[in-house]
């Protein structure tokens, strides 16, 4: 994913939240409704998480360090994972509290038409900033369904704003049946009811969003396709006949690491191997669509005698040279 791309759809559903917020703030304050001062803090909730991812981005792209020195890329990751506690805390659990006491201590509702028109005012705007979210992440989703898509992605802002907007619209549509049915039937307990469960579909958003964050924060390695065309990459320079084993690394949404042990023609002089590394190199970061930090150790592959070969499980094995890391590790 593009950087513009998801700073794009932050934007719009920054300025449509902070809109939104403040007017059904507004509405709660005419009417009383319960559901419009959940709903106001659900959106107050969104547009602090949008300043967040903002914030993630801006720091994420700190020049590395001696203390960092593969950079900050997973600051981005990090900030998501705020987000999605503050989703969870702010928005979910306040709405559970709302709801519950609406239930407990019914009031009145006054002015039904004006939370009605805010609720429909919202709908429109936060199907302004989901269609731009969507556009954004058509352009990198390549063939996913957005299950797929919100799961693999590596860059969490788009699948971040999806969430939030699609869970913003269903919570607009259970609030407006909540006010609707308080209204026809003179009882503000729908209110209450709407409430809870905007608030339990937050949380639900909240501990996806947690689920997936997490992952990418402890580090997650490139997609099959990735580490096939990876293979395909480093096999495809003809001083390398094998690749002994391979290991990628997110370092970020936008950098992987490359870590491989490879074995080279026996008979390849020392220039002829960083030639041949040198090649591979090059290869791989045309390969992929991110940058690429790699690193290529060279040996030697012996197969094992069929009186010593491996169980079928495990991988073969090349001899430890000296100076050099055991056949399998890097």
């Amino acid at each position: 994913m593009s950087s513009e791309s998801g700073t794009k759809a932050i934007l719009a559903a920054l300025l449509a939240n902070l809109g939104i917020a403040i007017t059904k703030f507004l509405a709660f304050l005419v009417s009383g409704s319960s559901s419009m001062l959940a709903e106001s803090v659900h959106s107050l909730a969104d547009s602090g998480n949008q300043l967040l991812l903002l914030v993630g981005g801006r720091r994420s792209r700190r020049s590395a360090t001696p203390e960092h020195p593969f950079g900050y890329g997973r600051e981005r990751y990090l900030y998501a994972f705020v987000v999605s506690i503050v989703l969870f805390s702010v928005g979910g659990l306040f709405s559970l509290y709302e709801g519950v006491h609406k239930i407990r201590h019914p009031e009145e509702l006054t002015n039904l038409m004006v939370p009605i028109i805010v609720l429909l005012v919202a709908i429109g705007l936060e199907s302004f900033s989901l269609r731009t979210a969507v556009v954004e992440s058509n352009k990198v989703r390549r063939g996913q369904t957005w299950v797929q898509y919100v799961r693999r992605a590596k860059a969490p802002e788009l699948p971040v704003v999806l969430l939030e907007d699609v869970g913003a619209l269903v919570g607009l549509v259970l609030a407006l049946i909540g006010v609707g049915l308080a209204g026809i039937t003179g009882a503000s307990i729908w209110d209450g009811f709407g409430t809870i469960a905007i608030g339990a579909l937050l949380i639900v958003i909240a501990v996806v969003l947690g689920v997936e964050t997490k992952s990418l924060l402890l580090g997650e390695g490139g997609s099959p396709a990735d580490v096939a065309a990876v293979g395909a990459a480093v096999l495809g320079v003809d001083a390398i006949e094998r690749v002994i084993h391979l290991k990628t690394l997110f370092l970020g949404p936008d950098e992987m690491l490359v870590a491989a042990k490879i074995s080279l023609q026996p008979d390849v002089s020392v220039a002829e191997v960083a030639a041949a590394i040198n090649e591979a190199e090059a290869r791989i970061r045309a390969a992929v669509q991110v940058r690429t930090v790699i690193y290529l150790e060279p040996d030697v592959f012996v197969a094992r005698t069929e009186s010593a070969a491996p169980e079928p499980d495990s991988e073969p094995v090349a001899p430890q040279l000296p100076g050099s890391a055991p056949a399998g590790e890097v």
